[in-house]
């Protein structure tokens, strides 16, 4: 095959070639977009679900959406190791400024990066050493409180009313949203619960992991009125096979059945994996139709590949015992995992595993379906860390 024709786009947040089985959340967006830019009250998303199921691909195409609606975008990636406000600030300002340019009466653009500023001074955002210039006095009494619960939504509300007045609209798109704080997440909701008290244009689409409502309930009791939390999961074996025909047909090439029933069965139907098994059996196919004993004869590279990049960057950051935690997970069963099932192979009580649970749920590695159970945030990755640990160490952790 030529390979410089291959459609399959393996990557972290890369576009498939053809995007399926995620219809319905994008029509939800459209909703949103269309009744909050016609001030009318409609809740914002949250989308969750595991990784390499495409939120970031969604939370992008969302963004064209929104811009096609008129929409000022912001689009971000939250980190354990920056503040909200370092993330937004900056982006803001850009939005302001293009706001700014727009040809309109009225001084709520300048109102807004008053406040921006009185913000900024507060928090003591920075780019760098190099500060975020913006040649205003702030605003006093809005946005400078050092209280961000406060801060926020009245820099929000600032921000969305000179969008208003400019005939625009603000999406502030966020990616890997559980990594905020507590007070970050927390004052977030608050100010979405401010657009909505007043009609604001401004809305919020986040993408997380599957703890993502959860962390949401607990921050703000009224959180659910005010999102919406669509689960983004596995393709359905139609739509998989969908999302593997139909972009070689474009190229003149095709499946055979088998061979997308094969691939099916060992992705499981997550998107990332689909994407990775389509692009190694078109480069290792020599004719059309791509048969099964390719998807056979690529099998062992595409799981070298994911074993080395999208499962090894993950094992690479766990301590020796989280390791060994995670391990014993995968030994107890496949799916959920009872802590106190880990806990008998470990031979500790279940009350140590407390605060390595809790740092591998910090990490992103695991999460918490129920009380007193835990799966892993990965797909497949119970089978990887069975190739990486074939066997559970005889030394278990000791209380």
């Amino acid at each position: 095959m030529d390979t410089t024709r291959n459609p399959f786009a393996p990557g972290a947040g890369s576009p498939p070639p053809e995007l399926v089985g995620r219809g319905e959340v994008l029509e939800q967006a459209k909703v949103l977009l269309g009744r909050v830019k016609n001030h009318r009250s409609e809740k914002s998303l949250l989308l969750h679900g595991l990784r390499g199921v495409g939120k970031t691909v969604l939370l992008n195409e969302i963004e064209h959406l929104a811009q096609e609606y008129g929409y000022k975008t912001i689009l971000v990636e939250a980190s354990e190791s920056k503040s909200l406000a370092a993330v937004i600030a900056p982006q803001l300002r850009k939005i302001l400024f293009s706001l700014d340019r727009m040809a309109n009466v009225g001084n709520k653009v300048k109102t807004a990066l008053a406040a921006l500023k009185g913000f900024i001074g507060v928090v003591k955002v920075s780019m760098g050493d190099i500060e975020l210039g913006i040649d205003t006095d702030p605003l006093i009494g809005v946005g400078d409180s050092g209280d961000l619960e406060i801060d926020l939504p009245d820099l929000l509300a600032a921000v969305a009313e000179a969008a208003d007045e400019r005939g625009s609209a603000v999406a502030l798109l966020i990616d890997e949203i559980q990594y905020f704080s507590s007070k970050e997440l927390s004052s977030l909701i608050m100010a979405m619960h401010r657009m909505q008290q007043k009609s604001l244009p401004l809305v919020l689409v986040g993408a997380g992991l599957p703890i993502l409502p959860g962390l949401a309930g607990e921050s703000k009791s009224y959180a659910e009125r005010l999102f919406s939390f669509p689960t983004i999961g596995a393709l359905t074996k139609q739509d998989a096979m969908k999302a593997l025909q139909e972009p070689v047909l474009r190229e003149g090439i095709e499946f055979s059945e088998s061979a997308l029933i094969s691939i099916f069965k060992k992705t499981q139907g997550y998107p990332y994996f689909i994407q990775e098994w389509g692009y190694q059996a078109w480069n290792y196919a020599y004719k059309s139709p791509i048969d099964e004993p390719v998807i056979g004869e690529v099998s062992r590279l595409v799981g070298k590949r994911l074993d080395e990049n999208f499962f090894k960057v993950r094992f690479d950051r766990l301590t020796p015992r989280e390791k060994i935690f995670l391990r014993a997970m995968a030994e107890s069963g496949k799916g959920h995992s009872k802590t106190s099932s880990v806990a008998d192979l470990l031979n500790v009580k279940v009350t140590s595993l407390g605060p390595l649970r809790a740092g591998l749920i910090r990490k992103g590695m695991i999460y918490s379906p129920a009380f007193g159970e835990m799966t892993f945030t990965v797909p497949l990755f119970d089978e990887f860390i069975k190739r990486a640990i074939p066997d559970l160490p005889a030394a278990r952790l000791s209380d």
